[in-house]
């Protein structure tokens, strides 16, 4: 029904309540910090106690999450076995896979106690691997992400133009907010001010969405019937150019609905086509970014690069559809295709789906 970010659907759960409180001020800034298994979202918006979610910002990082935490850990514990029993089990996929559980269940144990072990028996060729872990030591093991966390926090809030003290209230999303120094590191950049940890770290993200699905099929209470949502584009958007640059024409945290266009010349001598793709993200160079889809504009004129122009526009509605089309300024002739989300999936999403499967 409608394309929504991580970070806004659990804004949506938040906020539900606070619409419906009777003692709610007309309008609160809420900071949504989602850091979750493998990603971390985070999204600066106002709601309104008429019932409007405005999204001012939204950031992160979609390989940064507690499987980070746990690759950290098990390098640790590989290194400390190479070390006392000279032996590497890194090319071992069933020590690995062992030693990523033992490690993912020592760092749930952490958020609740300063030390625990990591114990299993025979992890390689009959060898038992036994070790104390600290807090300290999987904090310090983990200090260069708990660090970029508080950087995306920092660019959220300069992007949507707000100072950290008109922030009204701080909500944590996501298993990996249970971890006490991700909390402690978040309380010192917003000065104290007290965490939100009323919503289920766990379900806020489906139950937000499930809410705007009620919204948008006009069912639910008169909460969720007087619910308006106005996002913004998560990620920029744009086309290659050169051959392997990113040539953005919609900026991330733009908001939607929105249309841009920009005009780009022909840049080699007597060509006949333009092929256009469209990737999404944040680097200047697309094979850095995600490839959404592409098209060819045919019956291009042939002459010198730089004589023909063609004007290439993208268009967003208010469900997070993208309309893309390019135009021949010279002839008029023109293409476009409609993206309802991305339509491929990386080579590192699918390396992680496997180990999970495998570990099942």
């Amino acid at each position: 029904m409608r394309l929504i970010s991580e970070p806004t659907a659990a804004a949506i759960a938040y906020g539900l309540d606070k619409i419906s409180d009777p003692n709610h001020p007309q309008q609160k800034n809420v900071f949504v910090f989602d850091l979750g298994g493998g990603t971390f979202d985070v999204s600066l918006l106002t709601i309104s106690r008429d019932g409007t979610i405005s999204v001012k910002a939204v950031g992160g990082d979609t390989h940064l999450g507690g499987e980070d935490f746990d690759k950290a850990m098990v390098d640790y514990c590989v290194q400390e076995f190479k070390k006392k029993q000279k032996k590497d089990i890194s090319k071992s996929a069933r020590a690995m896979g062992r030693l990523k559980v033992a490690c993912e269940k020592a760092k749930r144990d952490l958020s609740s106690t300063a030390e625990t072990s990591i114990d299993i028996d025979c992890l390689c060729d009959g060898v038992d691997f036994s070790m104390k872990v600290t807090r300290a030591k999987f904090e310090d093991l983990n200090a260069p992400f708990f660090t970029k966390c508080i950087e995306h926090v920092e660019n959220c809030l300069r992007d949507g133009n707000m100072h950290k003290n008109n922030v009204d209230d701080i909500v944590l999303v996501g298993g990996s907010t249970r971890i006490p120094k991700v909390q402690q590191m978040l309380g010192e950049f917003f000065d104290w001010k007290p965490l939100c940890k009323s919503i289920n770290a766990d379900e806020a993200v489906a139950y937000g969405a499930a809410v705007l699905a009620a919204n948008l099929s006009g069912n639910g209470n008169k909460a969720v019937k007087d619910l308006i949502l106005l996002d913004v584009t998560p990620l920029s958007l744009g086309i290659r150019t050169g051959g392997v640059y990113m040539s953005v024409i919609i900026p991330r945290n733009t908001p939607i609905p929105t249309m841009k266009e920009d005009i780009f010349e022909t840049m080699y001598d007597n060509l006949v086509s333009a092929s256009v793709r469209v990737y999404q993200g944040e680097c200047g160079e697309t094979k850095d970014n995600i490839f959404l889809d592409e098209f060819t504009l045919h019956g291009i004129p042939p002459g010198p690069k730089g004589k023909e122009k063609t004007k290439v526009c993208f268009s967003i509605d208010a469900n997070g559809i993208l309309d893309v089309s390019a135009e021949l300024v010279s002839t008029g002739n023109k293409r476009s295709m409609v993206i309802a989300g991305s339509q491929n999936v990386s080579k590192d999403d699918i390396e992680k789906m496997l180990k999970k499967v495998e570990l099942c």
